[in-house]
């Protein structure tokens, strides 16, 4: 008996919806069959396995009720036992199911709602997918869109086929956009979330700053001039460094254009915010000059372990180097990925003599020598009485000035001033009450020691309870880095797992 009902006009339905919502037809109808589906439940009991279908090309609609075929029954409801099954299906095995047509259900008012429901709930996970699907992989990319509402600060995008979140803090300060302005923007996130996927925008990002070049300079797009980096104070001013992979072509001159035309494009959209392009170098020193310009350098110190770098620059140069309100050094020490600090000449020869004086008082009173040969020493590179303790004789008496003699003795005075430096740190550590068996830990030197003692640091225990950021700080970061730290509480803790 055929119990299907002609309902031509659910095709007609669901091609609107698929062209509306810009889905599948096919989509619109897997829908369409669960509303009808949770109808026919509805009617006939919850518990009972009813499917719906409908005909792709007539639109008949089909209810039947599935009862599968097993062995033991633990379901009455969608269960039947398969001696029993073969009564009506004699060659059914196992797992394979019956299949009844049911009489097709007359939709009442709160069945028709509740399809509704479904039907609605449905096509709008399909469109959210579909939005999610879409744009997951357009991370990155510039895309035009109209101001369609404002929502507590935050603009919301009409994409055409989505909706997008700008929010206020991803504008330009003293950008004023409206309902209904259109607007370009850097999709920078896309997130699937419980209300649906949200793609984010920005007009701040680094990113949009970078493609708004690639569309207005054809050898970025082509992948001739290369954008290394990009430092941003929205609205204000940037720094973008770049680099050519074809000698004959000028990367900064490319970028700025024919009368700076192209520039003066990117500064337009950006609301006048200005910016410095520079050649990006593989040498890091080079690169941080490059990065202060306008500024003049006049010496750069860099300190790799640290990260930081010392620029030195004329008296007259420094309110440049600085920029107003710090926005020129802080702008290239985000583009070089350098701690900038920034000294002038004066103050930089004023430390220089300041720290000369500091080794040769070191020298002269660990030594009992006078200013002449501490300032001979200080000249050679020696830091410390343990860099000349630990000097072969010959490399010493070499000195211009010094002899065997002199050598071996300056020798013999640095080997007596560190054992007297460390009788009197031993005197110190046991006066602090400073354990032996933290003493024992190697990588602990005895001024270490007494730093961690004043602290309170004072047993194995009380080392291992340190983390390595604390345990820097006591000691000094001069003095050790983060994983000998690390190694260091390691071996303190080591006491804990010898019962293991």
């Amino acid at each position: 008996m055929d119990t299907a009902i002609a309902r031509p006009e659910l095709l007609l339905v669901a091609d609107a919806v698929a062209r509306e919502k810009q889905i599948e037809r096919e989509e619109v109808l897997e829908a369409m069959e669960q509303a009808i589906q949770k109808a026919g439940r509805a009617k006939y009991g919850a518990e009972k396995d009813i499917r719906a279908t409908i005909d792709r090309k007539t639109g008949d609609v089909r209810l039947s009720r599935w009862t599968e075929a097993v062995e033991v029954v633990e379901n009455e409801e969608t269960q039947i036992p398969v001696h029993i099954a073969r009564k009506f299906m004699p060659d059914i095995k196992v797992g394979e199911h019956l299949v009844d047509p049911l009489p097709p259900i007359d939709f009442g008012r709160i069945a028709a709602q509740t399809a509704k429901q479904v039907i609605v709930q449905r096509v709008r996970e399909y469109e959210r997918t579909r939005q999610f699907n879409e744009f997951k992989d357009r991370v990155g990319e510039i895309i035009n869109g109209t101001v369609k509402r404002t929502e507590y600060g935050n603009l919301m995008v009409d994409l055409g086929r989505a909706e997008a979140l700008l929010r206020r803090d991803e504008t330009i300060p003293r950008e004023n956009l409206r309902n209904g302005d259109r607007v370009r923007a850097f999709i920078y996130d896309v997130r699937e979330e419980p209300r649906g996927p949200q793609i984010f925008l920005s007009r701040t990002h680094p990113g949009f700053l970078a493609k708004l070049f690639a569309q207005e300079v054809p050898e970025i797009y082509e992948g001739i001039i290369e954008i290394k980096a990009v430092a941003r104070d929205p609205g204000s001013r940037a720094k973008m460094a770049v680099i050519s992979r074809d000698q004959s072509i000028d990367p900064v001159g490319a970028c700025v254009g024919m009368r700076g035309s192209r520039v003066q494009a990117v500064v337009a959209e950006l609301q006048g915010e200005k910016i410095d392009i520079i050649p990006w170098s593989p040498n890091a020193a080079t690169f941080v000059v490059n990065a202060l310009a306008p500024a003049e350098v006049s010496k750069v110190v860099l300190d790799e372990d640290a990260g930081r770098v010392e620029v030195v620059v004329p008296d007259t140069q420094l309110s440049l180097a600085i920029g107003r309100r710090g926005q020129n050094v802080r702008l290239a020490s985000q583009l070089t990925r350098w701690d900038i600090d920034i000294l002038t000449e004066a103050e930089e020869s004023e430390r220089r003599q300041e720290e000369f004086r500091r080794r040769t008082a070191l020298f002269v009173d660990g030594l009992d020598v006078d200013d002449v040969i501490a300032g001979l020493l200080i000249t050679e590179g020696f830091e410390t009485i343990e860099d000349l303790a630990l000097t072969p004789p010959d490399e010493l008496a070499a000195i211009e000035g010094f002899d065997e003699n002199v050598a071996a003795e300056l020798i013999r005075r640095a080997e007596e001033s560190l054992a007297k430096q460390a009788a009197e740190m031993e005197e110190r550590r046991r006066a602090l009450g400073i354990t032996d068996e933290l003493a024992a830990l190697e990588s602990l030197s005895p001024a270490m020691l007494v730093a961690l003692g004043e602290k309170g640091v004072k047993s194995l225990d009380d080392l291992a309870d340190l983390a390595s950021d604390e345990l820097i700080e006591i000691v000094g970061a001069k003095q050790m880095t983060e994983e000998a730290a690390n190694e260091i509480i390691m071996a303190a803790r080591a006491h804990w797992f010898e019962g293991e």
